[in-house]
């Protein structure tokens, strides 16, 4: 395999609590981009900072399907879609960005793994963690799906080493990420101490700042269980407000949070006229004293004032790098100022040569796998838009369904008779070619988390019981089961929390089913354990285990040789209030 990587010329310095690193290697500047022609100067009682900040990267090394959404100059009120993104092009950005001040930091808000192509999730992401660590990224908060394997599989992600049970699957060994995971809510709760950093300190011409990382609240209810006992995720504010007076005795008096936690805005990349959300109330309790929040997880695109404070998000998949200014006083080392920009990373941007080197050496062991076929399609199908159904069914979702009950309904493979998929297991749709071939690698892309599939029997009292456990309390979340062909129900919102789904509606094969009646359902290794807080799904009767959801996928369009599938009716979940 070719050297990807030449001596690394300089370091950034940084302290930290607990176990960080006293430093974190910088990348050098990619080749197509040249020395700045001059360097940002503060006035003589100030120092400029630039901090680059990206989230939600999810291993996207090449640029995704969909790109961005961006105003269209000739139509005002709508919008196109540019190609975007990609670790090629993002260095050379981010390179850019860095050239314009020597001051400057690489920041993540979580959320740089999981749910990946398979580019990236067939060596557990180590292809991602080595391509950010050349860009130069300094320091990240975990995101929920830092955990979709478990705190275990996320510290050798950080400290390095093969992994346990598939070995070293890359083409050079795995030193780990040269970046530094914060974690400061995720708590042992054997030990009570967070299970890494909480928070970094960089100096800057001697004025110091501190940066806090960590994820949402929620994590619990988006990941696996089993690979989060023991941990304990903290309110964020709460949080971040212990560790203030913290950095404060270290003379530490400008503050930046990394938080895998957003919003939902209006307005294009870098407007805010309105957002809400989660983030707005977690800034609101900030301590006055964190003057730049960096946040993530909703896959926005936003530039806020919320409170007096910058809040800042870069969309998703590696297509925004936000270009953030802040302004610190040298006296008082507190920050006076701060701006920010999301630049597109766009197509007609030069590639870095380095990360194509790195991508190359992966994509000659994955391509093989990737460009496989494995049949047909007729139509691109989608989670979204006409896609997506009032009563919560997708034609994606649904397609996934029937793989799923196909691979599992032969007496030998559990007899299931339907099949459930938790939405957010669904991560994309299936693009559609000219030629309407299907690859593996499309398949993965739509389920990216090798979930295993298990066969279970319920009550026909227990399968109504986790049909209401789509809505939460008080209206907190809906999270929409996929189903399987032949199976349906009717619900009703204006119906309370636990009694939506109409009493007698749910049919199989066009029975009614009784409460008493036994059924045999197909769910995946996620639901099992109560993930998205199906909890009825963890008293089930365990049945057996079949192949990995995308395994099963591939089987379902192998079985229908060259026909072309096609989405299907959205009937399934029937909502009768609209």
């Amino acid at each position: 395999m070719p050297m990807l990587l030449s001596a690394l010329l300089s370091t950034v310095l940084l302290t930290a609590c607990g176990s960080l690193t006293p430093s974190s290697p910088q990348a050098p500047m990619p080749p197509s981009v040249g020395a700045p022609s001059a360097i940002a100067k503060a006035a003589a009682g100030t120092v400029a900072v630039k901090v680059l900040a990206i989230n939600d990267f999810h291993g996207n090394l090449l640029p995704p399907a969909g790109g961005i959404k961006l105003p269209d100059p000739a139509n005002p009120g709508q919008t196109v879609m540019l190609e975007a993104g990609g670790s090629e092009r993002m260095a050379t950005v981010v390179a850019r960005i860095k050239a314009k001040n020597p001051n400057h930091v690489f920041v993540a808000a979580g959320d740089l793994v999981g749910a990946s192509p398979l580019l990236s999730a067939l060596f557990h992401d180590e292809s991602t963690i080595e391509s950010l660590g050349m860009m130069g990224l300094d320091l990240s908060s975990v995101g929920n799906h830092e955990f979709d394997q478990g705190l275990d599989e996320l510290l050798r992600k950080q400290r390095g080493g093969c992994h346990p049970k598939d070995g070293c699957k890359g083409p050079t060994e795995f030193k780990g990420a040269k970046y530094q995971y914060l974690a400061a809510s995720t708590i042992d709760t054997a030990t009570g101490q967070s299970v890494l950093p909480g928070y970094a300190i960089k100096r800057f011409e001697g004025v110091p700042v501190g940066f806090i990382g960590l994820t949402l609240k929620g994590t619990p209810e988006l990941v696996s269980p089993t690979g989060i006992r023991g941990l304990r995720f903290d309110d964020e504010a709460d949080t971040v407000n212990r560790l203030v007076p913290e950095l404060e005795r270290q003379g530490v008096h400008t503050i930046v949070v990394m938080i895998h936690e957003g919003g939902y805005p209006s307005g294009g990349i870098d407007e805010c006229p309105e957002i809400s959300g989660p983030i707005v109330d977690i800034v609101k309790k900030l301590d006055k004293r964190v003057g730049l929040i960096v946040s993530g997880h909703t896959h926005r695109a936003y530039n806020c004032r919320i409170d007096g404070r910058l809040v800042t998000s870069g969309d998703k998949y590696g297509t925004l790098v936000t270009e953030i200014d802040l302004t610190l006083d040298r006296a008082t080392g507190t920050m006076t100022e701060a701006r920010a920009a999301n630049v597109v990373v766009r197509p007609e941007t030069p590639k870095d040569a380095r990360q194509t080197l790195l991508i190359d050496s992966y994509q000659r062991v994955a391509q093989p796998l990737i460009d496989r076929p494995v049949g047909f399609l007729a139509q691109a199908l989608s989670k979204e838009g006409d896609d997506k159904d009032v009563g919560g069914g997708s034609t994606m979702g649904q397609l996934v369904a029937d793989g799923m009950l196909a691979a599992t309904r032969a007496p030998e493979n559990g007899g299931a008779q339907l099949a459930l998929q938790n939405s957010g297991g669904v991560r994309t749709g299936l693009i559609h070619r000219d030629d309407d071939r299907v690859t593996y690698g499309d398949l993965f892309a739509a389920l990216p988390f090798s979930n295993a599939l298990v066969v279970v029997e319920m009550s026909g009292d227990e399968l109504r019981q986790t049909l209401e456990e789509q809505w939460w309390a008080n209206d907190a979340k809906w999270l929409p089961l996929q189903v399987s062909q032949g199976f349906s129900y009717r619900w009703d919102k204006r119906r309370p929390i636990g009694s939506r789904v109409e009493p007698g509606s749910m049919r199989l094969n066009g029975q009614p089913i009784a409460p008493d009646q036994k059924i045999r359902v197909t769910i995946n290794s996620f639901l099992q354990v109560g993930g998205d807080s199906f909890d009825t799904f963890t008293r089930a009767r365990f049945i057996r285990t079949g192949p990995m959801d995308v395994d099963a996928l591939e089987a379902y369009f192998q079985s229908l040789g060259t026909t072309r599938v096609k989405a299907t009716t959205l009937n399934r979940a029937i909502r009768v209030d609209q």
